[in-house]
């Protein structure tokens, strides 16, 4: 299945932008490919520091039983 892909346009630090280029071209890569991977990277960075909503509730649901013992783990 093809990925459908869209345009956007952003501003960067001239910097940045200027050692992106240059890991492009290191690479042999294009531009949009090397900011594809950093914005994929980045989203999956985030995505797994945040706990899972079942993993918290299932937590929540259980401190009233183990906090106590949570407690001392914890220490």
């Amino acid at each position: 299945m093809a990925r459908v892909r869209e345009n956007f346009t952003t501003q960067v630090e001239s910097a940045l932008l200027a050692e992106i280029r240059v890991l492009a071209k290191h690479e042999g890569r294009q531009l949009e490919s090397v900011v594809e991977d950093a914005l994929r990277t980045y989203v999956e960075k985030r995505s797994r520091t945040k706990p899972r909503h079942r993993v918290m509730d299932a937590y929540r649901s259980s401190l009233g039983r183990y906090g106590a013992l949570y407690e001392k783990l914890a220490k």
